[in-house]
């Protein structure tokens, strides 16, 4: 009788072939804000574009679902229609809407840095990524003096008329609506202001800042393309809008963030708004930036410049930090075979045996390639050698018997 057996005889069986082992990618340390989508040492060639495609779809997504719902929203509620066939929710409304439209591009920019070119979203913020909420206070102290300054001589000089239709009087609106629209200003502007600073400093200058390292490069394209976002009006209100972007851009890069350029867009947008909601008519306007006539521009221009120098001054005084932390401490690479994925951790490498070197001694960690319990630890010393057991002692003698005991 003879016994039969099935299968491959008992042992192990061979373990299924791994892929190839990648070095994982290592942070990059000390970039300037510009470089900033190098941070992680993710990037690829491509992820700048498809991120910039990202960001403009889904701005403009929900740009239009914020539009649909407002139009919707208006026809339920039989609202009048406005000269463009819009639904009319009023004039401090309408701006409102109008702000929140723009200001919706600002998650959009965090979560395509986060998604698309896989760094953590402060990074668009600053160097240190996040938002310098001090250094962002220092910047708005700096900024209120100079743009009341600026307001206050604009209103002095008589206008020239060049921006396009004449000059509206000033008809105070009365104090519930002048709150009003102030309140509707102050929730919304901050937010649209910082969306495009974001948007043109943030992603854009990061975006070329990808792939060139000169900054210039990065900074010329963003403030014609923020220029042309305002439309066009004037070559005076045109030729300021793109100052303000080269100064904004190139105040991002000498201080590490977008602090400085928020702190100036913020209260710019503030202060002129505010004032236009208390007068009548004002905040209906479609004017903007573009349409700003010689006399503004040469009032806005250098007060920009002087925001600049003050802000330098004062980063430079603070020892504000530039560019990004050195990167932390990783291990060595692994040097195995080609492809092949490294031991376990306190296994020895490739090649090495067991026991090799040294343990860590009592509370250390096995170094990398070390097999703990094998070997001696660094600073072991044998015991020293048991004195040798004295010889036992002799029995002591008998006495010797007498004669008379014979």
């Amino acid at each position: 009788m003879t016994t039969q057996f099935y299968g491959p005889p008992y042992g192990p069986y061979p373990a299924p072939p791994l892929p190839p082992f990648h070095e994982p990618p290592r942070p990059v340390g000390e970039l300037p804000y510009h470089r900033m989508a190098l941070a992680t040492g993710r990037h690829r060639w491509w992820r700048p574009l498809v991120g910039t495609a990202v960001v403009t779809v889904g701005a403009f997504v929900l740009m239009l679902v914020i539009v649909v719902v407002s139009e919707v929203a208006g026809a339920a509620l039989d609202r009048p229609l406005d000269a463009d066939d819009m639904r009319s929710w009023g004039g401090v409304a309408d701006t409102a809407i109008s702000l929140v439209t723009i200001a919706v591009a600002l998650p959009v920019v965090l979560l395509t840095a986060r998604w698309i070119q896989a760094r953590p979203a402060g990074t668009v913020s600053s160097v240190a990524g996040r938002l310098r909420w001090r250094w962002l206070g220092w910047c708005l102290a700096l900024a209120l003096p100079l743009i009341l300054l600026s307001f206050g001589v604009s209103m002095l000089i008589p206008e020239s008329g060049d921006a396009g239709g004449d000059a509206q009087g000033m008809e105070w609106v009365g104090l519930p609506t002048f709150l009003y629209g102030l309140a509707a200003v102050c929730l919304t502007v901050p937010f649209q202001a910082a969306a495009e600073e974001y948007v043109f400093r943030g992603w854009l200058v990061q975006a070329v800042g990808a792939w060139v390292r000169w900054p210039w490069i990065a900074v010329v394209p963003q403030a014609l393309l923020f220029a042309a976002a305002h439309g066009w009006g004037t070559a005076w209100g045109f030729a300021d809008l793109v100052v303000f972007g080269v100064v904004c851009a190139v105040l991002a890069i000498r201080t590490g963030g977008l602090e400085a350029g928020i702190a100036l867009h913020v209260l710019n947008n503030l202060i002129g708004m505010g004032v236009a909601a208390g007068i009548a008519g004002a905040l209906e306007s479609d004017e903007t930036a573009a349409d700003m006539d010689w006399v503004g521009a040469v009032v806005d221009i250098p007060m920009v410049l002087l925001y600049a120098a003050a802000v330098l001054w004062l980063a430079h005084r603070r020892k504000l930090r530039r560019v990004s932390p050195p990167a932390p401490e990783t291990p060595p690479s692994y040097a195995g075979p080609a492809g092949a994925w490294p031991p376990p951790y306190g296994m020895p490498p490739y090649g090495a045996m067991p026991g090799a070197g040294p343990v860590p001694g009592y509370g250390q960690v096995p170094g990398y390639g070390q097999f703990p319990g094998h070997g001696r630890s660094a600073g072991y010393a044998p015991p020293p050698p048991a004195a040798p057991a004295p010889p036992p002692a002799a029995p002591p003698a008998e006495p010797e018997a007498a004669d008379g005991d014979k």
